[in-house]
């Protein structure tokens, strides 16, 4: 179940200017678009948002892992023009359950 409506779009922070990422430190979703083109570039889920995000861009920007050199790439190349939203869930199986209708419904760059 669901505990909050989506946040409003804002844009992801760049670290090259210590920006600040705010983001659930549980389970939930994020989804990114491009601002300047409109199109949706990603969503992902996660047992932990913030930590999660934090793996958008290569290194040495991002931190963790993931196998997607191409979105984080991108993301870093367009990065003036990424917008972010969050939604908290209560639980991991529900997140998931919310991206896939979310790709289902919706066309990525990404996904």
């Amino acid at each position: 179940m669901r505990k909050n409506s989506w946040t409003t779009y804002s844009p992801l922070p760049s670290p090259l200017k210590n920006g600040y990422l705010y983001a659930p430190f549980g389970p939930g979703l994020y989804e990114l678009k491009n601002n300047h083109s409109a199109e949706l570039v990603y969503v992902g889920e996660g047992y932990n948002v913030a930590y999660r995000m934090s793996s958008l861009l290569p290194e040495p920007y991002g931190a963790g892992t993931r196998n997607n050199s191409n979105l984080r790439n991108y993301i870093l190349e367009n990065l003036e023009h990424m917008y972010y939203r969050t939604l908290a869930c209560s639980d991991k199986t529900t997140a998931k359950q919310i991206q896939d209708e979310m790709i289902t419904q919706n066309k990525y760059i990404f996904n």
